[in-house]
């Protein structure tokens, strides 16, 4: 199911941060605890915290309890999503280089037809 459009502005705003984008990152290799995830970073845990808060309102990420622990793990049904949204723009891009690329062959040939040189 595709994500709503509230669901994608949330997840890219949440992708604007470099911070957040690290801690996705990270997390693509397995679980991790707020301390673990704090630790490469030269901010305070309480500001990871809040950076987990926004991945998670982004539906990006899902916390749970596990006793003492509360790790963090990535949802990649949502980065499926934005994924799916900027495929959309690639193929826009890829047929406009494919047509750049047949223009461009054409005005090759027409300057050997003319008998001009490319170089």
């Amino acid at each position: 199911m595709a994500a709503t459009a509230e669901a994608l502005d949330a997840r890219f705003a949440a992708l604007a941060d470099p911070t957040r984008r690290a801690i996705l990152k990270r997390l693509v290799k397995g679980e991790a605890t707020v301390t673990e995830l704090a630790r490469p970073f030269p901010v305070s845990q309480p500001a990871i915290t809040k950076h987990l808060k926004v991945l998670e309102r982004a539906g990006l990420i899902s916390r749970s309890r596990d006793a003492q622990r509360r790790p963090c793990r990535l949802r990649p049904e949502a980065i499926k999503d934005v994924a799916d949204w900027t495929e959309t723009y690639r193929e826009f891009w890829e047929e406009r280089y494919d047509r750049l690329d047949s223009y461009l062959e054409q005005m090759k040939g027409k300057e050997r037809k003319h008998g001009r040189s490319g170089s």
